[in-house]
């Protein structure tokens, strides 16, 4: 029976190092370590992310997947919920670190299975909720800023000498280039895509007050 953490980092300030050093502080050991990088729980299922897909393989029955929190999985209330029961049929129990909470499918009383899919749908809708929470403040803030001059786009989570790294190791892997700029693969592949623009958003942030 297998223990597997499961991280997703869907911005430059989430880190998969502080979601394992909190489990692990938890009293948490892992025999694997899965995580999704750049991935957004709202608008890409587990089953579709690549190391989710990987997951859906790995786990059996008997096995304990564990996540910080039931938002790891996704934020739409559909997919977790989905995902959650079919682990559960599966005869994997899920553990999330904030909180302490346990999902065990094997429940047969069903007062307390009540309970269980009850804080199973009051969480998941609760992550899709604040995402979209969330995505309404940005776009409201982004209007403002608009309507006042001011928008400038969303910071790059390069400078210019890390763009400069990249573009100097063209013809490299990626796992080789985003070692040695010290950015992530998927920053790597996006100012790949469209050297120009990853320039361009650098000259506007970097020429513009504040």
């Amino acid at each position: 029976m297998a223990t597997i953490l499961y991280a997703r980092v869907s911005t430059a300030e989430q880190t998969l190092d502080h979601q394992r050093t909190q489990a692990e502080a938890a009293g948490f050991r892992f025999d694997h370590v899965l995580s999704d990088h750049g991935v957004s729980g709202v608008s890409t299922r587990l089953a579709e992310r690549p190391e989710g897909r990987r997951l859906f393989d790995l786990l059996r029955s008997g096995d304990t997947l564990v996540v910080r929190w039931i938002n790891r999985l996704g934020r739409n209330y559909d997919d977790i919920t989905e995902t959650i029961r079919e682990f559960m049929r599966r005869g994997v129990i899920i553990r999330t670190v904030i909180s302490n909470l346990t999902f065990d499918g094997a429940t047969k009383d069903p007062m307390q299975r009540a309970v269980r899919d009850a804080l199973i749908a009051f969480m998941a809708a609760s992550a899709q909720a604040e995402a979209e929470a969330t995505k309404e403040a940005q776009r409201a803030g982004i209007e403002h800023a608009k309507a006042n001059g001011e928008y400038r786009g969303r910071k790059p989570s390069f400078n210019r000498k890390q763009l400069a790294t990249v573009q100097n190791l063209i013809g490299q892997s990626v796992s080789v280039i985003a070692r040695e700029s010290g950015l992530s693969r998927q920053t790597v592949y996006r100012i790949q895509s469209d050297p120009v623009a990853a320039a361009a958003a650098l000259t506007t942030w970097e020429s513009s007050p504040g």
